[in-house]
């Protein structure tokens, strides 16, 4: 159905232009507060919805505390803690490509913890990710490798999505029988008592007109709207015809930047982009075995 492929589509643009924003609203707010205030919002907006179903099911939610807990210190507070935190010091358009590592590292990650062993398209596509996303955060270039300060914002990005990595995985091992909604309120609850102590010693901005907007914009649409349109088009379209999509994320928040934040799109991107792409792409192939069931 067109209307359903539409879905993950709006789910990415809607991801994508988070980028951008975070990249924008770094003059005018910091890494804390931003990311107290979005979960904040979100927080409250659900509040109304999900909290006589929390109740409700507060029995199955005690069962499920301590994974609620790890979820959201890995998916919500450490994933986009330090991508509020990189935006400071690298481009949107570099976050963006980044960003589509996440199945890499999903893929080693599984192998860690689910003790699941890469076949060779996983092995070689991964090196081949690594190889485009070293050419991008190099510039072209990779003697530029050694100079360490000057790629600080991107370090921390691939931190960020090795981070987020734990999370998609910590999902599948668990496989929780919570309504996702539910799971999602707990988390984000979880998510703003990890950020008090940050609160407290560093402080927190005020909102104001020059920041109100991305804060509001963060809360509603990449924290509860996204989301939403996400699991639905993984039930019309499956986990696997639904995370083809993510791969729009670099292109949709290249043309963001461009546009908006006026970020060169380079040589560099284009090559260390479509690098990514292919390794991705690679990465994600069953080998013959696998799919005979052998």
């Amino acid at each position: 159905m067109w209307w359903a492929v539409c879905l993950p589509i709006l789910a990415v643009l809607i991801w994508s232009l988070n980028i951008a924003v975070t990249r924008y609203v770094t003059d005018y707010i910091s890494p804390v507060s931003i990311s107290f205030y979005r979960w904040m919002v979100a927080f409250i907006i659900l509040t109304p919805l999900m909290l006589p179903k929390v109740w409700k099911q507060r029995q199955l939610i005690q069962q499920h505390l301590g994974q609620f807990a790890v979820l959201s210190a890995f998916g919500m507070v450490l994933y986009q803690g330090l991508a509020y935190t990189a935006a400071h010091y690298t481009s949107a358009t570099n976050m963006g490509i980044i960003n589509a590592f996440i199945p890499v590292f999903t893929i080693f990650v599984s192998m860690l913890i689910l003790k699941e062993i890469p076949n060779r398209f996983a092995v070689i596509g991964s090196f081949i990710s690594f190889f485009g996303l070293l050419y991008v955060i190099g510039q072209g270039n990779f003697s530029n490798l050694a100079q360490l300060g000057g790629h600080w914002g991107d370090l921390l990005m691939v931190l960020a999505v090795f981070f987020y990595a734990f999370y998609g995985v910590f999902l599948k091992k668990w496989q929780l029988k919570v309504p996702l909604l539910i799971s999602l309120y707990v988390q984000v609850g979880f998510t703003l008592i990890y950020h008090l102590p940050f609160v407290f010693y560093l402080g927190i901005d005020p909102i104001n007109q020059d920041n109100v907007a991305s804060v509001l914009y963060a809360g509603v649409f990449p924290s509860l709207v996204a989301p939403l349109l996400w699991m639905v088009a993984v039930q019309y379209l499956g986990p696997n015809r639904t995370s083809i999509f993510m791969n729009l994320m670099p292109i949709f928040t290249a043309i963001i930047a461009y546009f908006w934040l006026h970020e060169a799109w380079t040589v560099f991107h284009t090559i260390g982009g479509v690098v990514i792409l292919i390794g991705i792409a690679m990465a994600q192939k069953k080998s013959n075995s696998v799919k005979n069931g052998t």
